[in-house]
């Protein structure tokens, strides 16, 4: 990528001051008004005050950085990613032992009348107290259940492996938003120059025009004209500092950071893609191997295949060792039974009403749905694989004839400002070359950094983080 060359003040001004310096007046002629005092208009003085403001640089490397520490949807997918691997562990728990306690300590109070046996023997109410304590352990092991617990296990690696992916392609969607914001504060920044340059142009014919006018060697039309290019080139000015300060935002907004923008951002050159002019299928095949959404979405397709094998499993039995011990006395230390016992059991639903039938189906048809997503994504890959390829190209393509456009619009301006100076031009045919120039730089601004973002947007339709950048100042 080449650096945009704004140099419309180096080579303008110097002409306009030296060339266009005003005759002097004939006797006859009556004496030109002193000039007013010069100002800086409003705009500059804003444009000034902004590029002050920014005392800090950010490379693109550390706008991805911040992306990667702040930005909360990678915090959101992390949290994905160990919420899944804790199912992984929740399946595991069923191939072991499954132990249970339990124990109780009752006291109980009970009156009973006592009757008169013989006479003359005492009467009234006897209290009995009674005291029970009761405890019991029991086990019950896993030992055979036609693969449905390790079925599940195996289903739930898969998901979490899934998940894993999906995290992986969420980082490279937050690092393409990223680049692809910093490419645009860098257009909108580039643009902004392009006005200020812009605008000191018509600051400066204007006074050369002011000055002829005075003198009698131009119309006062030519005055107003150029006093019109001027506060155009003012609006221009105030609408590209707009486009740049909410550029930055939305830049901060990619990194998921909240402070200020008062910084400024590197410029950085993008070198090609590897293989950016490879054919089409060998780059579609390339992005299919590497692309974390595509492998999300196989091991979705495999963890749902087992899920139907562990859904079908219910039709079988499933085996199981049992053991429990227990303790029942007035206290757990004296006086105490004990009792042991240990033993297998078979747990066979032989009739649910069709239930296991029901989840199969069901399960079947979630299969039949993701792998016809699997085939949807192979499709929207080719797609987005294709657009990116075709856009760099396109890019290189517009770059080179912005360039061409942007000298051929310097050499226009260049003769107009002649033309003007000879007396054979007017001021109309200079301010639409200053237009063509102006839009020729523009056009050339964005030709750059628009083929930076498709290679950026070519990079993640492949599947690969890395986006190969030299610095470069401008």
């Amino acid at each position: 990528m080449r650096a945009l060359p704004l140099t419309l003040s180096l080579w303008v001004l110097p002409v306009v001051a030296s060339a266009q310096a005003p005759q002097a007046p004939s006797p006859q002629a009556p004496a030109p008004q002193a000039p007013a005092p010069a100002t800086t208009p409003p705009a500059v003085q804003q444009s000034l005050s902004v590029a002050a403001s920014e005392g800090r640089v950010i490379s693109l490397a550390e706008a991805e950085a911040a992306a990667r520490e702040h930005q909360p949807t990678l915090r959101s997918a992390q949290a994905g990613t160990d919420a899944a691997r804790a199912r992984v562990d929740q399946s595991f728990s069923g191939f072991l032992p499954q132990v249970n306690a339990n124990a109780s300590y009752t006291v109980g109070t009970s009156n009973r009348d006592v009757i008169q046996a013989v006479p003359g023997s005492p009467t009234g109410v006897v209290s009995n107290s009674t005291r029970r304590f009761s405890g019991s352990v029991s086990a019950n092991q896993l030992l055979y259940d036609f693969g449905r617990t390790s079925g599940r296990y195996n289903a739930s690696k898969e998901s979490a492996g899934a998940q894993e992916n999906s995290q992986q392609q969420v980082l490279q969607d937050v690092l393409r938003d990223v680049r692809t914001a910093y490419f645009n504060v860098l257009t909108q920044k580039a643009l902004l120059g392009v006005a200020r340059e812009t605008l000191q142009s018509e600051e400066a014919r204007l006074g050369q025009v002011n000055a002829s006018v005075q003198v009698g060697t131009r119309p006062e039309i030519d005055l107003l004209q150029q006093r019109t290019a001027r506060a155009n080139a003012q609006v221009q000015l105030i609408r590209a500092q707009n486009a740049y300060a909410t550029a930055k935002a939305q830049l901060n907004q990619t990194m998921g950071v909240e402070t200020s923008t008062d910084y400024t951002v590197q410029d950085v050159a993008v070198a090609a893609i590897t293989g950016e002019d490879e054919a089409l299928d060998a780059l579609v095949l390339r992005a299919l191997e590497s692309r974390p959404d595509v492998a999300a979405r196989e091991r979705q397709v495999r963890a749902q295949e087992l899920q139907v094998k562990v859904t079908k499993g219910g039709h079988w039995p499933s085996l199981n060792a049992t053991g429990s011990a227990s303790d029942v006395g007035e206290n757990p230390f004296n006086g105490a039974t004990l009792s042991v016992a240990g033993g297998l059991s078979l747990n066979w639903a032989l009739f649910q009403g069709g239930l296991v039938n029901a989840q199969t189906r069901e399960a079947n048809a979630n299969l039949r749905d993701l792998q016809a997503q699997k085939d949807t994504l192979r499709q929207q890959v080719r797609l987005q694989v294709e657009q990116a390829r075709l856009n760099v190209v396109a890019n290189r393509e517009a770059l080179t004839a912005a360039d061409e456009a942007q000298v051929n619009a310097r050499e226009r301006l260049r003769l107009a400002e002649g033309r003007y100076r000879a007396g054979v031009g007017n001021i109309i045919e200079v301010s639409d070359a200053q237009v063509a120039f102006t839009n020729a730089a523009a056009q050339q601004v964005q030709a750059t950094y628009a083929l930076a973002t498709s290679r950026a947007e070519l990079a993640r339709s492949l599947g690969t983080l890395e986006l190969s950048t030299v610095a470069s100042a401008r």
